[in-house]
């Protein structure tokens, strides 16, 4: 395991933290690799490790019990998941699954008990992640809420789409209809209407944002 000191540094767990603090993490760290597709933690179970990801995507999703899927984050390289399970010690509030091959860099609950006793910027640090995490689950609750089906698709495009000129993890359109609370009908329905409009180019099986201000127009108008 080859963890390097600059990608410890960029996770926000660990901003801040000196080259001997630093190293000191890294001991405590194991690396674990991970197929397409694969489960990595199941709703309702113990959560023995945090893990950080070093190159891939894993979505963090809710399942209802007639099988309807709702993503609450697509998490990649610098990301962590299982922060809420490893601090509180319950169970896992939601499930991950890889959508890549998946490198893994994880801490042990035990370890990580051990790093916030020793350091204190980790502690601070790890007030702020749970923060920005709040934030970023209310922030569903109002997009699922208030914005219109459209406005959710072109949210999720401004964040998860791009250009063309830089790689982007796929998402299918069943993936963002579990992103938007719908159904996979109504995504094909609104990447259609956005092609129509010129917003949107669809090419071979790939979405790439040809007019960024007017998504970003919609989105804003949506809510």
């Amino acid at each position: 395991m080859t963890i390097q000191r600059e990608f410890l540094e960029s996770i926000p767990y660990f901003t801040g933290l000196d080259a001997t603090e630093l190293d000191s993490v890294r001991q405590l760290i194991f690396e674990r690799t991970v197929d397409r597709n694969e489960i990595i933690q199941f709703e309702g179970e113990s959560a023995e490790a945090l893990f950080f990801i070093a190159s891939g995507a894993v979505k963090v999703f809710k399942t209802s019990a007639e099988g309807k899927e709702q993503i609450l984050s697509i998490a990649r390289p610098g990301d962590s998941f299982n922060d809420i399970a490893i601090f509180d010690d319950g169970p896992a509030p939601a499930s991950a699954q890889t959508m890549s091959p998946v490198v893994l860099y994880g801490i042990s609950k035990n370890e990580i008990q051990t790093i916030l006793r020793q350091h204190p910027q980790v502690a601070l640090n790890t007030i702020r992640v749970l923060v920005d995490r709040t934030r970023q689950l209310v922030e569903l609750v109002e997009d699922l809420s208030f914005r219109h089906v459209i406005g959710r698709v072109a949210k999720i495009l401004l964040e998860h789409a791009g250009d063309g000129t830089s790689p982007r993890p796929r998402l299918t359109q069943q993936d963002m209809a579990a992103m938007a609370g719908t159904v996979r009908e109504v995504v094909a329905r609104s990447l259609k209407a956005l092609e129509d409009e010129g917003v949107i180019r669809l090419e071979r099986h790939q979405i790439k944002i040809a007019d960024k201000e007017a998504l970003e127009d919609m989105v804003a108008a949506s809510v």
